[in-house]
């Protein structure tokens, strides 16, 4: 059971930090340049491959 807690007090953090990347992106959408979107799918498709 211990081992259950844990791994859901790390899931929600790990959710937590994800969801204000997500809110960080969203404020910062105005600023998004078609060369910033293109560095962040070349990052992603290098991690993904």
């Amino acid at each position: 059971m211990k081992y259950i807690v844990t791994i859901l007090f790390v899931t929600l953090l790990s959710g937590c930090a994800t969801w204000g990347g997500i809110k960080k992106d969203t404020r910062d959408g105005a600023e998004w340049t078609k060369e910033k979107i293109n560095q962040g799918a070349s990052y992603v498709k290098e991690k993904t491959d």
